[in-house]
């Protein structure tokens, strides 16, 4: 067993002061600190005051307030000074809570604004929420941001989920009279152990597994139906750049339908994670059994097919007949996948009656990030159990 790691030394106590003065925001030694800054530090200070600043209070009048206005230009000065100061992740953050806590969401629809921002998932979230309010300049800077991180997210998940996929479905469509070369010997193997022959130490076949060539047609059906209410939004994202992966794969016919009381084929996008996204309106009600209903009204091969609901069943349409649906599904033989989240944000809230309901049809409903996913979709593909995490 190694040694225990060694105490970090131990922080020097100017250095303690600074870090304190930085957290507690008091000009003028008002936090009881008494350092003061000055170079980068006081710069960092400014950036931290407008955001985090509360309101002046009677005899603290060297305490922060918030102090980004109502410009569009202002604003995106801050966002500049923020990531001269500070690393991407945390940009990310502040730039979130700089959303929520100012309410500048609306100063998204600005060229200018968008030109200053990080590019992350959780600004393309709000970025989709704006987007039918937003001018035709904004549009197309809005558009730029978006592809950024798509790209960024293909880049990252494609080549995997690709050679994830790709395996599955050739074990997926195994053939009993393969050519030499597709011959699974693994498989074959273990399928004649019964006839071994002990005189020469080996098996004689009788039966060959092998595998199909799964890229020359199509051998499985992907219904993707995505959520699109306001607290989807980072799966939406998610979900639109892995659409577009998985409608690259020829052996693959995958459909994309986004829902909230009403219902958006988008399959025709699917080319383009940019086009899916645009198409899609964040924010409404949800409508889970309309969209289930369109959804197996488009199924022809249902042994031949997954559905992968994305949501997290907070269902304002009619509840028995969304379950009614989902048994009809599976009792046709599609394997049916129930996403809470397709995100990295952590667990997520979702209405437990109705993914209690869905597990006892044989469905269970779990949060998925967009590392388990392509583990996730391969075991559909193949029939076997879903890689569920151990807690959701």
């Amino acid at each position: 067993m190694p040694p225990p790691a060694p105490p970090p030394p131990p922080v020097p106590a100017g250095e303690r002061l600074r870090r304190w003065r930085l957290v507690l925001g008091g000009e003028g030694g008002g936090d009881g600190t008494g350092a003061a800054l000055g170079g980068d530090d006081a710069g960092m200070d400014q950036v931290l005051a407008a955001l985090y600043g509360g309101a002046e209070q009677p005899g603290r009048s060297g305490r922060r307030r918030a102090g980004l206005g109502g410009s569009a230009p202002q604003v995106a000065r801050w966002l500049g000074d923020v990531r001269e100061y500070f690393p991407t992740p945390v940009v990310q953050v502040m730039q979130r809570d700089a959303i929520d806590r100012l309410g500048i969401a609306s100063l998204l629809l600005e060229p200018e604004m968008l030109a200053a921002v990080e590019p992350d998932v959780h600004l393309v979230g709000t970025l989709l929420s704006l987007a039918k309010a937003m001018p035709d300049e904004a549009r197309d800077t809005a558009r730029t941001v978006v592809r950024q991180v798509t790209d960024d997210l293909e880049r990252k998940l494609a080549a995997r989920t690709r050679a994830t996929l790709t395996g599955a479905l050739d074990r997926a469509a195994r053939v009993q009279r393969p050519r030499h070369r597709d011959i699974d010997w693994d498989r074959t193997i273990r399928a004649n152990l019964k006839h071994y022959v002990p005189e020469h130490r080996t098996v004689v076949p009788e039966r060959l597994v092998g595998y199909a060539r799964a890229a020359r047609s199509v051998r499985k059906e992907v219904v993707l139906a995505i959520d699109q209410s306001g607290s989807m939004a980072a799966s939406v994202v998610y979900a639109s750049v892995f659409g577009a992966v998985l409608a690259s794969m020829r052996s693959l016919a995958t459909r994309l339908v986004a829902f909230d009381t009403a219902v958006v084929d988008l399959t025709d996008q699917l080319s383009d994670p940019v086009d899916v996204l645009f198409g899609t309106q964040l924010g409404g009600g949800t409508d889970i059994n309309r969209a289930l209903a369109y959804c197996q009204q488009r199924i022809t091969r249902p042994a031949d097919t997954v559905v992968v609901l994305i949501s997290d069943l907070y269902e304002g349409g009619i509840r028995q007949e969304m379950l009614k649906r989902v048994a009809a599904m599976k009792a046709s033989g599609v394997q049916f996948v129930v996403l809470l989240a397709l995100s990295d944000e952590g667990a997520p809230a979702y209405d437990r009656d109705h993914a209690a309901a869905l597990a006892a049809l044989g469905a269970p409903a779990f949060a998925c990030t967009p590392e388990l996913f392509p583990e996730v979709m391969a075991a559909a593909l193949e029939g076997r159990p879903l890689p569920v995490p151990a807690a959701t």
